[in-house]
């Protein structure tokens, strides 16, 4: 893929201060370290920028990423992921309708046959309670598992798709997409689930992300991407209801 830097951190810049820069990503490019890939980190070396990953989204994934220009300012940052204490926001077009208007998944993930996230117990095992989906302890399969929890809000509902505003609590690998699909809700376009082809893009989008950063006054980065016009085509919403739809998600997750 032929990018030239300059005009992609131009036209995809969201904030940039002494310490960080933070991009609105296009779906399809990778944030670092995907093999045969040219990624933005890389991209942003070759043109004699260094930049730390602050955190990643996938390839397939638009929106808010956060890059560090130095590092204390990404070992700050960091701690805060690790720690489960930055607030992350993410909207996603799914398959089907259904789901209540609020909603927890509280399904572990484990890593199964070549290096696939799954569900870390069989399908049939996944249970529905108070508008909350899990599996029993005894229900977990052998081997190593990773607590993982995302809530979610629905925005809208069309006769076949639902958008949803969704927080991950932790940050697994995949973590939205399997949780999703594994309840039957998945993300339209996901290539992970959706075999079908027919979707230019995956409709997952990092939308909000809110820090502390010591070296700002206030010490506080609350960042937004906006997705573009391509994220709501499968529910046929236009400029108008889509900034109506996002007020509304900041509201319920704010609640």
């Amino acid at each position: 893929m032929d990018i030239d830097w300059s005009q992609l951190r131009a036209r995809c810049l969201l904030l940039e201060d002494a310490g960080v820069l933070a991009l609105n990503k296009p779906a399809g490019i990778s944030v670092t370290g995907e093999r045969h890939d040219t990624d933005i980190v890389e991209l942003a070396a070759a043109s004699g920028e260094t930049l730390y990953p602050v955190h990643r989204i996938d390839k397939v994934t638009s929106g808010l990423v956060l890059l560090a220009k130095e590092l204390p300012a990404h070992g700050e940052l960091t701690r805060q992921f690790n720690k489960q204490t930055a607030t992350k926001a993410y909207l996603a077009v799914v398959d089907s309708t259904g789901l209540p208007d609020r909603g927890v998944i509280d399904l572990p993930l484990s890593v199964g046959r070549k290096n696939r996230v799954r569900i870390a117990a069989p399908r049939e095992s996944i249970r529905t309670e108070d508008d909350r989906w899990f599996v029993r302890q005894s229900d977990l399969l052998s081997g190593k598992n990773y607590p993982s929890i995302t809530e979610f809000a629905t925005l809208l509902r069309t006769e076949s798709r639902t958008v949803l505003a969704l927080r991950p609590i932790t940050g697994r690998r995949h973590q939205i997409r399997v949780h999703l699909a594994w309840i039957g809700y998945p993300i339209v376009g996901d290539p992970l689930f959706d075999r079908t082809g027919t979707q230019p893009r995956t409709h997952l989008h990092s939308w909000r992300l809110g820090l502390t950063a010591s070296w700002r006054t206030p010490p506080v980065l609350d960042m937004e991407a906006v997705p573009g016009e391509d994220f709501w085509v499968p529910v046929g919403v236009g400029a108008d209801e889509a900034a109506g739809l996002l007020e509304q998600g900041a509201a319920l997750l704010a609640g």
